[in-house]
Formats: C-alpha cells, sequence, structure tokens
C-alpha cells in the first residue's frame, strides 16, 4: 500500500539576496519542511533546504542560495 502525503501549509515569498530577485517557497509534507529558492526570472531553481520547522528548511535553503548568487548568506547573515 502506498501512502500518499500532500503539501500543507504552502508559503511563498518575494525577497532579495545579493542584488538578485528572489522567490522563496515552503510548504509541509507530513512531519517534515521543504523548502526551494528560486531566482524569479527565469524561475531557476538556485537551491533546496528540509528541516523539522519552516524557519530550518528556509535558513538551509537560503544559506546554500547565497554563495550561488554571490552573497556570503541570507540577508547578510554568514552561515553556521
Amino acid at each position: 500500500m502506498t501512502t500518499t502525503l500532500k503539501a500543507e501549509e504552502f508559503k511563498a515569498r518575494d525577497d532579495q539576496l545579493g542584488g538578485w530577485p528572489i522567490r522563496v517557497t515552503s510548504y509541509k509534507i507530513g512531519a517534515t519542511y521543504a523548502c526551494r529558492v528560486d531566482n524569479v526570472s527565469p524561475g531557476a531553481v538556485v537551491a533546496r533546504g528540509k528541516g523539522v520547522t519552516r524557519e530550518e528548511a528556509e535558513r538551509y535553503a537560503l544559506d546554500r542560495a547565497g554563495p550561488r548568487l554571490g552573497h556570503p548568506g541570507p540577508a547578510g547573515r554568514r552561515p553556521g
């Protein structure tokens, strides 16, 4: 038998990182939150993250996206 999980608590917001417009999309699947950061135009996924909380998933994805967009970390913070 296959268990079907559906996305819950969907949230998307536009922001900027390293001078680039980004979209941060997060949602809950089962007991885990997932997040993806894309570069709005053309919409390519820059980084993904998972975590126990939405904040953890977003922080992980933003920490990975920062250097890829020429920025040391999310909103000026260094990863860690």
